[in-house]
């Protein structure tokens, strides 16, 4: 897949042209089709640009947002994805789909979940982490050759297991977009520009993938 690549000087700056972009695609996509459906990645990375976002002129009652992956945690807590999420977007309050992690039968929490998403995604927003993992496909775990389900749990990672969409689901994205920061990056960052499918980075296939990263994770 072939990846167009932005550079910026720091992470503020970032997080600001991430938003500007995700704004402007979903003010179009509300303008053609009447909706917008996003999918965010969980972490720390993204939670500027989604602060950043909420600040743009979007017709938000049309925005629907997906969870691309969750922590394995209880309501509120500080672990969850969920929780960084709303906390950004709680004065425009689009419509979030959250991962049913608090169920018993985390598979068929997965299942239903599943059944929730789009037949495409208008954007999907991904991470990138030092050992190449984006979304919570992690390497060496069962769910990378998962094909025949769009949402599935991992095992444990960095003591925590997690609910994922699964490659099938993340090429429903018509757009990919990259949000990359930091030195800790910088190998994994030139793995993906290069193809490398031996991270799970490199196996994520989309329509069309931009990258934004800071200088920090693209300076040599």
């Amino acid at each position: 897949m072939h990846h167009e690549l932005r550079s910026f000087a720091n992470a503020d700056e970032m997080a600001e042209a991430a938003a500007d972009f995700i704004a402007a695609t979903a003010q179009r996509c509300v303008d053609n089709a009447g909706t917008f459906n996003l999918a965010v990645s969980g972490g720390r990375t993204p939670r500027p640009m989604l602060r950043a976002l909420a600040q743009r002129d979007v017709t938000w009652r049309h925005v629907t947002i997906y969870q691309v992956d969750e922590r394995i945690a209880p309501p509120a807590s500080s672990e969850r994805n969920l929780t960084g999420l709303r906390d950004a977007l709680a004065d425009v309050a689009p419509t979030i789909v959250a991962m049913p992690v608090e169920d018993v039968d985390l598979d068929d929490a997965a299942a239903r979940y599943a059944a929730l998403l789009p037949i495409r995604f208008d954007l999907v927003h991904l991470g990138l982490g030092p050992d190449g993992h984006t979304a919570s496909l992690v390497p060496d775990d069962l769910v990378l050759d998962v094909t025949d389900r769009l949402v599935a749990v991992t095992a444990p990672y960095q003591g925590t297991r997690r609910m994922t969409m699964t490659y099938s689901a993340l090429a429903r994205a018509d757009q990919i977009l990259w949000v990359v920061s930091g030195t800790d990056a910088r190998t994994a960052l030139s793995a993906l520009i290069r193809g490398d499918t031996s991270i799970p980075a490199g196996r994520v296939t989309a329509k069309r993938s931009l990258i934004m990263a800071d200088s920090a994770a693209t300076t040599a």
